[in-house]
C-alpha cells in the first residue's frame, strides 16, 4: 500500500480530531461568554463530527477515494435535505389519515425517502456511478449521513427549547444521536444501496429481490430500534447494522477490483 493510500484509509482520523477540536472549541467559548449566536454552530458540529468521520472511514478504507469530493457533498446535503422532507411529509400525511403511524411505518418511509438522491444519480448519471457497487453503498452512507444529522439537529434544537435554553440537554442529545449514527441511518442507507446498485450493475430479476430483500432489512433494523429501543437494542441493531455494511464494502471491495479498467468511471 503507497503513503497515498495509507493515507486515505486513516483520513477518518483526522477528520474526527478536527471535527472533535473545533466542537470543544465553540463549546469552551459558548460556556466562558454565554453567547446564544454559538447554539447553531455548537448543534451542527456535535451532529456532524462522527457521522462524518463514519462516511470518510468507509470512503476510503480500500486505500482509495470510492467516491470524489462533489458526490460525497450532493449525497450528503441534498440526499439528507430531501429525504428529510419528503420522510416528514409522508409521515405526517399518513398520521393525519390513520391518526397514528406504526415503527414499521415509519421505517418504510424514512428508508424509501433516503433512496431518492441515489436513484436519481442511477437514472440520470448512471455511466458514471452505476460501475462501482463499493461507490454506491458510500453514497448511500453519506445520503443516511445527512439525514442522520439533520435529524439530530432538530432533536438537539428542541432539547434546547424545552430545557430553556439548558446547553447540557442540547449537548447530550448530540452525544447519544451523533455517537449512534454511523449504527443507524448511515449503516441502514448504506445496505439498501448495495442492493440498489447490485442490481444498477446487473439488472436480473435476482439482483431485484436482493435489493427488496436488503431494504427489507434495513427497515426492520429501523423498526427493532425505533420500536423496542434501549442500550441493549441499539448495541445488537447497532452491531448488525455496522457488520453487516462492513461485509458489504469488503465484498464489493473485491468485485470492483475484478471489473475490467474499462468500465469502471474515470
Amino acid at each position: 500500500m503507497t503513503a497515498q493510500q495509507v493515507v486515505r484509509r486513516w483520513a477518518w482520523v483526522g477528520t474526527f480530531v478536527i471535527g472533535a477540536g473545533l466542537y470543544l472549541l465553540v463549546m469552551a467559548v459558548l460556556t466562558d461568554t454565554g453567547n446564544p449566536n454559538l447554539f447553531p454552530t455548537l448543534i451542527l458540529l456535535g451532529a456532524m463530527v462522527v457521522p462524518l468521520t463514519f462516511v470518510t472511514f468507509a470512503a476510503g478504507r480500500s486505500g482509495r477515494w470510492l467516491i470524489d469530493g462533489p458526490t460525497l457533498g450532493i449525497s450528503l446535503l441534498f440526499g439528507g435535505v430531501i429525504g428529510v422532507v419528503v420522510a416528514g411529509l409522508l409521515e405526517y400525511d399518513a398520521m393525519r389519515r390513520l391518526g397514528a403511524l406504526p415503527m414499521l411505518g415509519v421505517g418504510l418511509i424514512e428508508e424509501a425517502a433516503k433512496l431518492i438522491v441515489p436513484v436519481i444519480l442511477l437514472v440520470f448519471f448512471g455511466h458514471r456511478y452505476r460501475h462501482s457497487i463499493g461507490g454506491g453503498i458510500v453514497i448511500g452512507v453519506a445520503v443516511g449521513t445527512g439525514f442522520a444529522v439533520l435529524e439530530t439537529m432538530g432533536y438537539a434544537f428542541v432539547a434546547l427549547l424545552q430545557s430553556d435554553g439548558n446547553v447540557g440537554a442540547a449537548e447530550q442529545t448530540l452525544f447519544i444521536r451523533g455517537l449512534l449514527a454511523p449504527a443507524g441511518h448511515a449503516a441502514w442507507t448504506g445496505l439498501t444501496c448495495w442492493g440498489l446498485w447490485r442490481f444498477a450493475v446487473e439488472p436480473t430479476g435476482k439482483r431485484f429481490l436482493g435489493f427488496l430483500g436488503l431494504y427489507a432489512v434495513a427497515v426492520a433494523l429501523h423498526t427493532t430500534w425505533d420500536g423496542i429501543g434501549g442500550k441493549v437494542t441499539y448495541a445488537i441493531v447497532g452491531a448488525i447494522s455496522i457488520g453487516l455494511l462492513l461485509f458489504g464494502l469488503k465484498k464489493s471491495q473485491a468485485i470492483d477490483a475484478a471489473a475490467t479498467p474499462a468500465a469502471l468511471p474515470s
